[in-house]
């Protein structure tokens, strides 16, 4: 193994944390409408998943590249700056964690990073083309282009299985939501687990310890892929209940065209090293299909405060990188402080979260209440075949009950 300093060990260790966090932020991606349609265990589902993120982190290393060779100017950047990247990420990813919004990890930990490098080295260290046209381009294509495959999808879905017995046609995209499932999750491990590959490799470039252009050691590869499996194991049950529950009502057809939709986007950018957002994409899908849906509504206001927080998340996170950036600057008592810092305001988010455990035995049981846009929709949605002559036969009284009761009233009244 390359020479580590003390310094560079604690940015690694904060690396790894911060992979750690991906894991259980994102696990809502791969495996929320999977639970909340009910093809797989809330227990299960994480567990496979978390197998599935571990395979993901060796099957490329585009995405670490464009982080540790393409987003900033590697000669000037000291393990310190990515430390203070790395506390502005965690920090986001913990805080909307808390209030259960499914933001972006991957933009929080390009924004601590934005921030820090321009803290310690100035704009110029930042690739801007880089920045643009592989993180911020990617953000807003990503949700639009999966959900699109997804509305076009369910439909496609619904038409194929216009005829055929419901109860067996659940029980098939069940199924197949399970594969679709582990596709994600694949994906997930192929794209989000590489970037915290990549900035380890920055750090251990930033520190001397391999070579400029050098790519991921193995040790790398496999240890920030047992922290993200170890982090999607524990499950994100907050993130899951939005993502699941939040957004919109998803039957198998639409899980399975949701899960699809977004895997194929997500496995098309790792393989052209785009920094994209899992979350981003997976939620893109899951509103595309609740829209395919006839009768399909999305709850706008859980998608508005999701659409918040993510144009939130680079800026944020690029405050806080470049505020640590500044304090570690003041030396090795500045890193100190700021490790204490991250420490205690990860502890009290944890005590807050405590105070409503939101876990694998109730992850379904609220749902998000309906806003008034998705109240004014369902009120002028026609009534699926059946319904109407199921709320005449429901006013009509039966006739031992009119014998009974003559006060009752009838269908003429």
């Amino acid at each position: 193994m390359e020479h580590i300093t003390l310094l560079l060990g604690i940015v690694i260790v904060t690396a790894l944390v911060f992979d750690f966090t991906n894991g259980f932020h994102d696990t809502a991606n791969a495996m929320a409408t999977t639970i909340s349609t009910g093809a797989l265990k809330p227990k299960v589902a994480v567990a496979m998943s978390a197998v599935l993120n571990l395979v993901g982190a060796f099957l490329s290393v585009e995405v670490a590249n464009t982080i540790s060779k393409g987003l900033v100017d590697e000669s000037g950047i000291q393990p310190e700056v990515i430390f203070a990247a790395l506390v502005g990420a965690i920090l986001w990813n913990l805080l909307t964690w808390l209030v259960g919004l499914p933001s972006s990890s991957s933009h929080a930990l390009m924004g601590g990073l934005v921030g820090a490098t321009i803290a310690s080295a100035g704009t110029g260290a930042v690739h801007g083309d880089v920045l643009v046209g592989k993180v911020l381009l990617p953000a807003v294509a990503a949700p639009i282009v999966a959900g699109i495959a997804a509305m076009l999808a369910t439909r496609l879905s619904y038409r194929l299985s216009k005829n055929a017995d419901a109860k067996a046609t659940a029980k098939g995209y069940r199924a197949g939501q399970i594969a679709s499932a582990g596709l994600v999750s694949l994906a997930h491990g192929t794209n989000d687990a590489q970037k915290t590959m990549g900035i380890i490799t920055l750090a251990l470039i930033a520190g001397g310890a391999i070579a400029p252009d050098a790519d991921p050691p193995v040790w790398v590869i496999l240890s920030a892929g047992l922290a993200i499996a170890l982090g999607t194991y524990l499950g994100g049950w907050r993130i899951i209940r939005t993502m699941g529950k939040g957004l919109t009502d998803l039957q198998p057809q639409q899980g399975f065209a949701a899960q699809t939709s977004a895997a194929t986007v997500i496995l098309a950018s790792s393989h052209i090293g785009f920094s994209l957002s899992t979350t981003h994409s997976v939620s893109g899908s899951v509103m595309g299909a609740g829209l395919g849906r006839k009768g399909g509504v999305v709850r706008w206001s859980t998608a508005t405060r999701m659409f918040v927080a993510w144009g939130l998340t680079l800026p944020a996170a690029a405050l806080v990188g470049a505020g640590a950036e500044w304090v570690t600057g003041l030396g090795d008592w500045g890193t100190a402080l700021v490790a204490v810092f991250l420490i205690a305001s990860s502890a009290a988010i944890w005590r807050i979260s405590r105070r409503e455990v939101v876990d694998a035995t109730n992850v379904n049981e609220t749902e998000e209440p309906a806003g008034v846009v998705t109240t004014a929709i369902a009120a002028v949605t026609p009534p699926p075949a059946g319904s109407i002559t199921d709320d005449l036969t429901a006013t009509i009284p039966a006739p031992a009950e009119t014998a009974a009761n003559p006060s009752a009233p009838s269908a003429m009244a």
